[in-house]
């Protein structure tokens, strides 16, 4: 069970890095666009770790302070939670 939540993580994380990329590629080029409620909700779905290293590495979204804010705080709140159930099944 653990492996498929690592699994699901990791392609999350890569998905959401590899949108945040891909988002920032077309805004150079004018062309559309990726909804920033779409890279919110990959975030808030696990890919936040993603997310916060797709925006730093590419640039994208970083003068934005619910981006700057809002990745590293659903961050915090997913690592709590995963504490939280972690206590609460050991």
């Amino acid at each position: 069970m653990i492996y498929k939540i690592l699994l699901y993580l990791l392609a999350i994380n890569v998905i959401t890095f590899l949108m945040m990329g891909y988002d920032k590629h077309e805004a150079k080029k004018g062309n559309w666009r990726i909804s920033e409620k779409t890279l919110f909700t990959l975030v808030v779905i696990g890919g936040s770790i993603g997310g916060i290293i797709g925006m730093f590495t590419f640039r994208h979204k970083t003068k934005k302070w619910y981006f700057r804010f809002g990745f590293p705080i659903i961050l915090i709140l997913q690592i709590l939670v995963v504490i939280d159930l972690v206590r609460r099944f050991n």
